[in-house]
């Protein structure tokens, strides 16, 4: 058995990349990505751990109701998200987040130790909700206008204001975020070739920073 200590040594440079919903974290993520830095998502974890046929799908099913699945056994994540973020009952997602909190987490590690470059992008959306900041040595908030998040959520959702409402609030604050965060991108509706000089000066300090650490 592995001990603590090996871990860590094999453990990366980790930059936790977060932001509220729809803020264009993976855009973001998109450029890093495009340097040749890997990206682990913490989004497509969460889909992977609750994939057709896993132990964890049944235990939602048998929580929340086989409403949730679809006809082919697949979570419905509409019907879920409903559910959860009722404004009248926050306990649901309470639920639900203590659920899926321990299979996330184990599996970020597994692939965040499973690289070897100078450092990582691991994408957490709810890096402060879930208090995983113990995984990552600096973060990076892609921050973005109340309003615009807002119009965001709803048309990528296709959900109506009060529920978007319900989700954004659901998260921590935009100002905890930003007072939170080593570094900060901002992002609004220009192209994202606009930003590529921000994510390139960032790249070249991170993988500075990575080289002054003893792993």
């Amino acid at each position: 058995m592995e001990t603590a200590e090996a871990e860590s040594e094999k453990r990366p440079f980790v930059v936790g990349l977060t932001g509220g919903i729809a803020c264009g974290k993976t855009s973001i993520a998109s450029l890093f990505a495009s340097l040749g830095v890997p990206v682990v998502d913490a989004d497509k974890v969460a889909r992977d751990v609750v994939k057709v046929g896993s132990p964890l799908l049944k235990v939602l099913a048998g929580e929340f109701g086989e409403d949730i699945l679809k006809e082919d056994g697949s979570l419905n994540r509409r019907k879920l998200r409903e559910i959860v973020f009722d404004p009248n009952d926050k306990s649901k997602l309470l639920v639900l987040n203590s659920l899926m909190a321990p299979a996330i987490h184990k599996e970020l590690k597994k692939q965040i130790f499973s690289y070897h470059s100078d450092y990582v992008i691991a994408m957490i959306p709810l890096l402060f909700e879930h208090k995983l900041e113990f995984l990552v040595d600096r973060i990076l908030v892609v921050d973005v206008d109340d309003d615009l998040q807002l119009k965001r959520v709803m048309a990528r959702d296709n959900i109506s204001m009060e529920l978007a409402r319900s989700m954004i609030e659901n998260q921590v604050s935009r100002e905890y975020r930003v007072k939170k965060a080593d570094d900060l991108i901002e992002s609004d509706d220009s192209p994202l070739d606009k930003k590529l000089n921000v994510v390139l000066k960032l790249h070249n300090e991170y993988k500075h920073m990575s080289s002054q650490v003893k792993r």
